[in-house]
């Protein structure tokens, strides 16, 4: 005949805890309280370098505007931007091995939010670069110029770090936005570099390695030679200028065209 057990022998069964333990339900509603604290904290965190990349870009398409609208000539080709996820942020944190706290994560990663800016010319990433972080809400933490000095790879890109303030219904709140100016050239450049190291998986035959090195010497000198070039078109925009009132007063000879002149200096280019 089997036992009956009575209930202080059904009190070791898998029921859950909370339904017969208050202080159970207590323990589970402060460990979702904590879960909804940390994804709101990181959620505003994101927020925050999403809302820097929109102070960015903002300043630089007035800018932009400004000189579609009302100046001659506009430096500024287009603008691109990037919001680095959370799976890359904790990767970059276990490589370099950063603390995991949100205020560790902002001081050592400040490349979370990242603007592009790509120009036509040399002199015009410096110009817009100087226009930008001239800006009385704009703080340059650092600058890098790779334009200048080249990594060894060939890269070339002006970067800088600057810190914008973002303003939240609790105040303003500083963010470091990293921007990179670059050429047409240079942003083809990085962007073929990107392609061929993610086929790879960064194990990129030496061959391939070398001929990059050479495309990127050459993008070099294309933006060198389309540099000289501009100046020249302005230089000439000026003397046409000065000469069509000359011939106004005495009908001076009519100067070599300008189509000639740039066709000139690339066929040049190309026999040299």
């Amino acid at each position: 005949m089997s036992e009956s057990h009575g209930p202080s022998e059904r009190s070791g069964s898998n029921e859950p805890r909370g339904l017969t333990d208050p202080s159970g339900l207590v323990a589970a509603s402060d460990s979702l309280g904590e879960m909804k604290r940390l994804k709101d904290e990181f959620t505003r965190f994101m927020m925050l370098y999403k809302f820097g990349i929109d102070e960015i870009t903002t300043k630089i398409n007035i800018l932009k505007e400004e000189f579609s609208q009302i100046h001659d000539y506009n430096p500024i080709e287009h603008i691109s931007s990037r919001l680095k996820t959370p799976e890359s942020i904790i990767g970059k944190i276990e490589r370099k091995q950063f603390g995991q706290d949100i205020e560790d994560i902002r001081q050592n990663i400040t490349d979370i939010a990242g603007v592009r800016v790509t120009c036509s010319f040399i002199s015009d990433t410096y110009k817009v670069f100087d226009m930008l972080t001239s800006q009385q809400d704009i703080t340059v933490v650092r600058v890098k110029d790779y334009i200048k000095n080249p990594k060894p790879n060939g890269y070339q890109s002006l970067h800088v770090i600057v810190e914008v303030p973002v303003f939240m219904s609790d105040g303003p709140t500083p963010v470091f936005v990293e921007i990179q100016f670059r050429t047409i050239a240079m942003d083809f450049w990085a962007s073929l570099e990107h392609k061929i190291y993610y086929k790879y998986d960064k194990a990129v035959p030496d061959t391939l390695l070398a001929e990059l090195k050479n495309a990127a010497e050459a993008a070099g000198r294309l933006d060198l030679k389309m540099e000289h070039l501009h100046r020249e078109v302005q230089e000439y925009s000026a003397a046409e200028a000065l000469e069509a009132r000359e011939r106004q007063n005495g009908g001076a000879p009519k100067p070599l065209s300008l189509a000639d002149r740039v066709m000139t200096e690339l066929l040049e280019g190309l026999e040299n």
